[in-house]
């Protein structure tokens, strides 16, 4: 698969895509358990990152994360499960970041949200723009 790009909402946007349609998330993990790292926008948060694709998971598998592997979840778990944990926990996730550990951090129940949206959610700002034309 081809590399993200340095566009955070554009990667977002494909990992809804992508997990969508291959009805997987993928994240890194290890015999502790998952990756998860301090937010950089939110002090005293947490967020667990996950990507759209294995080969996308699997270039952060170095460093402080050498340990790691990627590991696949199912969409309907992710949601109903997971995303619904994580926002108990107040944790937020990372949506395919990029090589930096850059991109978007996303609050649990939004990412749900769209994650079970129409397909052309992404589309709704020229719907938008569509609308003003017509008036």
């Amino acid at each position: 698969m081809s590399e993200l790009s340095s566009d955070a909402q554009s990667n977002h946007e494909r990992f809804v895509r992508e997990a969508r349609a291959s009805g997987l998330v993928w994240g890194l993990k290890s015999d502790q358990g998952w990756a998860v790292c301090e937010s950089g926008e939110y002090e005293g948060t947490d967020v667990y990152p996950f990507w759209s694709g294995e080969s996308d998971a699997r270039r952060h598998c170095s460093d402080e994360w050498a340990g790691y592997v990627p590991a696949s979840l199912d969409l309907d778990l992710f949601i109903d499960t997971w995303l619904a944990g994580m926002s108990e926990d107040g944790v937020l996730v990372g949506t395919n970041w990029d090589q930096e550990l850059s991109g978007m951090e996303v609050e649990p129940d939004d990412l749900a949200r769209e994650l079970l949206g129409d397909e052309d959610d992404f589309d709704d700002d020229d719907d938008d723009l569509e609308d003003e034309d017509r008036h």
